[in-house]
């Protein structure tokens, strides 16, 4: 073997002091972001905890101090939007939150047994469901799967969460859910239901972070859970794509090599 020259060995040199550069950014980014998110599950809770813990307050003196008629019912729906407001956006704090430890954790595959798995969350969402007509339709032709069970069990739950929540309408509501793997081993995973759907001009943003394609008034949430299920899918090298019929439904299909 030719030894080194001397003009190759500077350039190794340089090369691992640039890359020592490297990852000393690197950790710099890694503690900012470590920081951010102290401040987002501590620091900017303690605003939001005074504005609904005051507001509930004024609610209880406003009327003590005579405010009354018109005056008043003004007055209780400014409180009512400040306090809405609050708890939005401490939803949207939790989303955040969610997103992050998603895209920062640990990535363990393994083979999870995806019925027992769907069962598990069917369970967790049965108070969701006890006073409601839902026939669900399972087509599983794969029984294992290789993924982090814990990060494709939050994807299951907020894709069946989606499902009930925008089929509250309908009864009976329907809801399938189709797992295959195709021959070059990509695991493809539908979750279709026949609720409200959306327009599907507007399918390209559904998956960004706080986007919703409902008013708020109609349904719960905060535009955060199917962000966070193309988060789980990229992580497993994968993605998500949904499409829909206004008033007949959406099908949410998420791919990834397993």
């Amino acid at each position: 073997m030719t030894p080194p020259t001397p003009s190759t060995e500077q350039e190794v040199a340089q090369l691992r002091m640039l890359l020592a550069q490297r990852e000393r950014q690197l950790a710099e980014i890694s503690q900012a972001y470590e920081d951010f998110l102290r401040a987002v599950s501590h620091d900017l809770r303690a605003p939001l905890r005074h504005v609904t813990s005051y507001g509930t307050l004024l609610a209880e003196v406003l009327p003590e101090a005579g405010l009354q008629g018109p005056a008043w019912e003004e007055a209780e729906e400014f409180l009512g939007t400040m306090n809405q407001s609050a708890r939005r956006m401490g939803q949207m704090l939790d989303g955040l939150l969610a997103l992050s430890r998603i895209v920062r954790a640990p990535l363990q595959r393994q083979p999870v047994a995806l019925a027992a798995l769907l069962a598990e969350v069917q369970t967790e969402l049965a108070a969701r469901t006890a006073q409601r007509s839902i026939e669900w339709q399972a087509q599983l032709q794969t029984a294992h799967v290789e993924a982090d069970a814990a990060l494709l069990r939050q994807l299951l739950r907020q894709l069946l969460d989606n499902a009930l929540k925008f089929t509250q309408s309908r009864s009976p509501a329907r809801i399938a859910i189709a797992c295959w793997r195709n021959t070059e081993g990509q695991v493809g995973l539908r979750i279709q239901d026949n609720g409200v759907g959306f327009n599907p001009a507007q399918a390209a943003g559904l998956f960004g972070l706080f986007q919703r394609l409902h008013r708020e008034n109609e349904f719960e949430g905060v535009g955060a859970g199917l962000a966070a299920v193309r988060a789980i899918a990229k992580r497993h090298g994968g993605d998500a794509q949904a499409s829909a019929i206004l008033g007949e439904g959406c099908t949410v299909t998420v791919t990834w090599p397993g």
